[in-house]
């Protein structure tokens, strides 16, 4: 398997910043350029009005306690515990922590489990913003390969074996196995039994980060990570940056008792506000939450079918593109001999930019591919980037 360098703090934000990929990309106006790089939800799928219900509904009944200083609200801890029950996931209120989104969590974990010279295990092509912190504690990062239907769990098997005979145990597995960024990707059933078999057999935490999980276009997915161990072995990340609005930076983890509370003790600032904390719940809990889901597969599966039918029309024939059942992404695998930083720096000649595979590697690879994102742009845009980069694909060959 791969292994990537760990990075000083000078090669991690000079260097090697170009190597890991960019911290955060925001959108610019940028005259006609059409943009199919950023995974950021639809705005104009925000339910406003729900929220604004829900945020007058919590000022004329609790504004006293909402707007002084005090913890996250309880009432959400209970939300989150039966939102976990529903999926299968055994958890009490001492298993969750309310965090400013799941970023949030990411962010602390190298705080809790990584020393320099760690060993952590991540995805190759993954979501490098959860990675670079890893590296920025200094972790020595293991690349495990995702093909066509996510985590290869054989490799990861023979990883964790070369490692155990050296007397190492990594830190924890970090995987996006439900609609993966960048690659689309859903961990089969079997796979997924097999990898919380290996967290217990070789006593590995799994880090599932489960952003993207209700999104899905068709059928819902296999049993989450956490719902398949209840021996403390898998730590659930999950968002409501996806399902409801990111501006509102809220997020959880779900996992062992202990593991929660080390998060809290390294949550310095103390809790995520009584205020938005109650304004998510309220929304939520009378099922405003889960109408809104439905009407995002709906949204979102549209876009990714306009996205498919307008590759097919405007793209080479041997440039392969799977499918998505769920998420944001389509990922987009070129023919051998062709680099998606070149194709980029075409693409962009022809108004429209995307994410090359270089910036979803922690040990350089991926310029075999790219990533596209449905989520964030009008239909018309769709298509229209979609045969710009048909145009680039068209002068080089």
């Amino acid at each position: 398997m791969p292994v990537s360098s760990v990075p000083t703090l000078h090669e991690l934000y000079a260097g090697r910043a170009k190597t890991l990929g960019p911290a955060q990309i925001w959108p610019e106006h940028e005259g006609d350029l059409i943009t199919l790089a950023y995974g950021f939800a639809a705005p104009e799928m925000f339910p406003t009005d729900d929220l604004l219900a829900a945020t007058a509904e919590v000022l004329a009944e609790d504004a006293a306690e909402g707007l002084n200083y005090g913890p996250s609200y309880p009432g959400l801890v209970q939300l989150v515990v039966d939102r976990m029950h529903a999926q299968g996931t055994p958890a009490e209120p001492g298993n969750v922590l309310i965090a400013y989104g799941s970023s949030q969590v990411l962010a602390l974990l190298p705080e809790v489990f990584v020393e320099p010279g760690d060993t952590v295990i991540v995805e190759g092509p993954t979501f490098m913003g959860a990675v670079r912190h890893f590296a920025a504690a200094g972790a020595k990062l293991l690349t495990v390969n995702v093909d066509d239907y996510g985590l290869d769990v054989d490799a990861l098997e023979s990883m964790l074996r070369d490692l155990a005979k050296q007397g190492k145990r990594p830190k924890f597995i970090y995987t996006i196995p439900t609609f993966h960024n960048p690659s689309g990707t859903l961990l089969p059933l079997e796979r997924r039994q097999r990898l919380v078999e290996l967290a217990k057999e070789y006593g590995v935490l799994v880090v599932e980060d489960d952003a993207y999980g209700e999104l899905y276009f068709e059928n819902p997915p296999p049993p989450r990570l956490s719902a398949l161990n209840h021996d403390g072995w898998v730590l659930q990340v999950g968002t409501f940056s996806k399902i409801l609005a990111p501006g509102l930076r809220m997020g959880w983890a779900c996992g062992n008792h202990e593991i929660i509370q080390r998060l809290h003790s390294f949550k310095l600032e103390g809790s995520s506000g009584p205020y938005l904390t109650r304004v998510v719940e309220r929304y939520c809990a009378d099922g405003r939450l889960a109408r809104h889901i439905e009407e995002l597969r709906a949204a979102y599966r549209e876009r990714r079918d306009l996205m498919l039918a307008a590759i097919a029309r405007e793209w080479p024939k041997d440039v392969m593109v799977p499918k998505p059942e769920g998420g944001f992404f389509v990922w987009a695998r070129l023919p051998k001999g062709m680099s998606a930083t070149k194709l980029l720096a075409e693409s962009e000649k022809h108004g429209v930019t995307f994410v090359p595979g270089t910036h979803f590697y922690a040990n350089g690879q991926g310029d075999d591919a790219f990533r596209l994102s449905f989520s964030f742009v009008p239909h018309q845009q769709i298509e229209d980037g979609i045969a710009r980069i048909g145009a680039a694909f068209r002068t080089m060959v």
